[in-house]
């Protein structure tokens, strides 16, 4: 730790109920294990780089322990009755909800988002945890009508193994929970690499984790640099299933490694949200559905509505109402109450907001509120307007606080538009007309169609995409399915 990261220790620590929670460890086979001779990884606050604490940097070595130590788990914890896998889930739950504050502040400070959205999602991650602790009961026996004389016939799911989870930091807590909680209720062991960013929502789960008796090796944390770590669990066969929130580049190359031991993979993968107004809804409902699909976390979110599509007729009243909503968003330390933009994760995300504006205002397009740096991490809320395809905003997840706006004329030119694009996650359509929102709704190539709304997500739905977002669901039963194995059985009886 170097002196001045000594000198700039985040204050804000101070406010933790629970010291216990902050835990500058990985954590593998029921122990917290520390850097000793490995390098430190420093976490930072984005809100004003203040020091937060090191997690260990490590490797393939530490990662093979791990995967052993899955390993080790697996028989003990797969033979348990359902209901004991569900009850410890369950309390584990209700650790996340008894810490809801402190979680929520470990997560504001390491990935800056304001409070209030952390406490939600805290909420959201405990979600997860107390849905799979049910659906751990209900692992669907199928019975077979036999088509062979003499035979009574069988499908049973069964937990695939030791598995392995990695995931974003956008999303610290939550999307830890869904694959986790999903494995674990299967009966799975799981290896979780979390993002060098946010590593200590990750290990205050796994401190709770520890708090609820979930055994030694059933849940493991490793911390550090992602390409040896990543490529171990990707290429060890021991592994047998591998999920991954990120980026669609990333995705690909872990589809590619984990293709050597033809491992199980399901991705969460890129968003790039088309989000379509006709012109038969209330504008200012429309302003407020748009503040909320695209601002929320600050832009970063692979739901963000990414294109917005308006309809000719209510076009120039809805970009004068969204610039002014859009310019009272309060900025600030996302600690405070009344913050609702924190800082982005950092340089690079900034960096790629400044190149999407240059780009788009080069191309023709106005910038109606914002289009600028604000100091440190912080990008102000942007407007811009007259968007065309040919800009790298129309291309690209902008993965920030920039809203790009284009007016449609015809409803099948808006789903060619929609649809035009290599990414498939999510899509949101707004029309008090019930016949074309059948109409568009089917026509859209997204996994996830939010009609006349904003949020979508939660525990018992199946969460994905279609096309380059991603491979699986996550969530709903069918998030279980991920992390088990089929397997038939024909018994033979004399008649």
């Amino acid at each position: 730790m170097s002196a001045q990261s000594k000198e700039q220790r985040c204050v804000s620590l101070s406010q933790l109920a629970d010291l216990r929670l902050l835990r500058e460890h990985a954590y593998i086979d029921g122990r917290w294990c520390s850097a000793d001779n490995l390098q430190a990884i420093e976490v930072t606050n984005p809100f004003d780089g203040s020091f937060i604490g090191t997690v260990p940097n490590m490797g393939i070595s530490e990662t093979r322990t791990a995967i052993a130590a899955a390993k080790k788990a697996l028989p003990t914890w797969a033979a348990l009755l359902p209901q004991e896998r569900a009850n410890a889930l369950k309390r584990w739950h209700d650790l996340l909800i008894e810490n809801k504050e402190d979680l929520a502040l470990l997560m504001t400070l390491e990935q800056g988002k304001p409070i209030t959205e952390s406490r939600g999602e805290i909420d959201y991650a405990a979600s997860f945890i107390e849905f799979y602790a049910e659906e751990a009961k209900r692992m669907n026996v199928e019975n077979i009508t036999s088509h062979l004389p003499g035979r009574n016939m069988s499908v049973k799911r069964e937990p695939i193994g030791v598995t392995a989870a990695v995931t974003p930091w956008n999303f610290p807590c939550a999307m830890i929970t869904r694959k986790a909680a999903a494995a674990l209720a299967a009966g799975c062991t799981m290896i979780v690499r979390p993002a060098t960013e946010t590593p200590f929502s990750a290990t205050a789960l796994a401190e709770l984790a520890e708090r609820a008796g979930i055994p030694a090796g059933v849940f493991n944390i490793i911390t550090g640099d992602p390409t040896p770590v990543v490529g171990e669990l990707c290429g060890n066969p021991i592994v047998r299933a591998l999920s991954f929130t990120g980026s669609t580049e990333v995705g690909r190359l872990l589809l590619s490694q984990g293709a050597q031991t033809i491992k199980k993979m399901s991705m969460e993968l890129g968003g790039h949200a088309p989000f379509i107004l006709f012109d038969d809804v209330d504008v200012d409902e429309a302003v407020t559905h748009a503040i909320n699909a695209k601002f929320a976390t600050s832009g970063q979110d692979c739901l963000a509505a990414n294109r917005i599509f308006v309809q000719s007729g209510i076009y120039d009243e809805f970009l004068d109402k969204y610039a002014k909503a859009i310019a009272e968003l309060r900025v600030g330390n996302g600690i405070e109450e009344h913050v609702e933009i924190g800082p982005l994760m950092h340089d690079r995300a900034v960096g790629k907001c400044e190149e999407h504006v240059a780009d788009a205002r080069a191309k023709g397009a106005r910038v109606l509120t914002g289009g600028k740096k604000m100091g440190g991490l912080f990008y102000a809320p942007t407007l811009l307007a007259d968007v065309t395809s040919d800009m790298q905003i129309y291309r690209e997840e902008t993965f920030g606080p920039v809203a790009p706006v284009m007016a449609f004329e015809f409803e099948q030119d808006v789903i060619n538009q929609a649809n035009d694009s290599e990414y498939g996650l999510a899509a949101y359509l707004f029309t008090k007309d019930h016949d074309r929102a059948n109409r568009v709704s089917n026509a859209l190539e997204y996994g996830m169609v939010a009609l006349n709304c904003v949020k979508i997500t939660g525990a018992p739905i199946p969460f994905g995409g279609v096309k380059q977002s991603g491979l699986g669901r996550e969530g709903s039963r069918h998030g279980l399915e991920e992390f088990t194995e089929l397997k038939y059985v024909c018994a033979a009886f004399k008649q």
